[in-house]
């Protein structure tokens, strides 16, 4: 990640989910919304082709779901669950989740989950310099 804009892709098969998530992102400065998905097949095209900093990314979805996607797109790509189904919660870490939104969630829990997506971010950008420090 650099100085520029923090790029996301939204994913969510109902339309108001990604309402919401695209209103909390529009009050936070820095971030560019570079595509919205209505499904799994889409995210993977979109991600494929665009290579965002950030995916916010639905577990349930009809054909593909956010477990089906992430395999698809790969790990390296970080992801922040937005669902409405707590029982994914263990399984979204052991895929290296950066969070797990669990709707409805509040602007305050979306702005904690970016904050820690920016840091994972920033912090994954600056191992390659630090370890050339060695």
């Amino acid at each position: 990640m650099t100085a520029s804009a923090l790029r996301v892709v939204i994913v969510d098969d109902e339309p108001l989910a990604r309402a919401v998530v695209r209103e909390y992102i529009g009050a936070q400065p820095g971030i560019e919304i570079v595509a919205e998905c209505a499904n799994g097949f889409e995210a993977v095209k979109a991600v494929s082709e665009l290579a965002p900093d950030l995916v916010f990314l639905d577990v349930q979805m009809p054909k593909l779901s956010g477990f089906e996607v992430l395999e698809l797109i790969g790990r390296q790509v970080a992801v922040i669950f937005t669902t409405a189904y707590d029982q994914y919660a263990l399984r979204a870490f052991d895929v290296h989740a950066i969070d797990y939104l669990l709707k409805p969630f509040s602007e305050q829990r979306f702005v904690e989950a970016l904050a820690r997506a920016r840091e994972r971010l920033a912090a994954r950008d600056a191992a390659p310099v630090d370890a050339l420090r060695v």
